[in-house]
């Protein structure tokens, strides 16, 4: 598990409320959304890799951003070793639904630029709307 800096006492204790968490939760995924993209799109395009393997080394470098930073900013939450293995199983399950979407997509429509952005947004799109219900309502619920 990553070293990581325990929340003060003030920052522990602050509920952040839906919308906040929405908004955060996007702006976080946005972020990683760019390094994930990135590097999908470097393997893919400069390197040669298949549509499956490149989506996978993307999706794993923006999960482990988006990771870090909604436990700290959007759910303001304490390190937790079963909440750290509860988030890597739910980001296993969506590993697997974004990267098939990802490659079902990309055989379906081609390999124009537009059919991977538009692949990678709704994979991307579908996976994040499960991490967001999941990790709100189960991993990071406020008790």
């Amino acid at each position: 598990m990553p070293l990581e800096l325990p929340l003060d006492d003030e920052e522990a204790s602050t509920d952040v409320d839906l919308k906040t968490q929405v908004t955060r939760f996007i702006l976080t995924g946005g972020f990683s959304a760019i390094f994930d993209f990135g590097l999908t799109f470097l393997l893919q395009e400069v390197f040669g890799a298949p549509f499956w393997m490149a989506k996978a080394a993307g999706f794993i470098l923006g999960t482990t951003i988006a990771y870090l930073l909604n436990r700290r900013w959007t759910f303001r939450a304490e390190p937790s070793t079963a909440r750290f293995i509860a988030v890597v199983v739910l980001y296993a399950i969506t590993f697997f639904v974004n990267i098939g979407l990802y490659n079902w997509l990309m055989h379906t429509w081609g390999t124009a630029f537009i059919a991977i952005v538009l692949a990678f947004c709704i994979a991307q799109g579908v996976a994040t709307v499960i991490n967001f219900v999941v990790q709100r309502a189960v991993i990071f619920k406020i008790r």
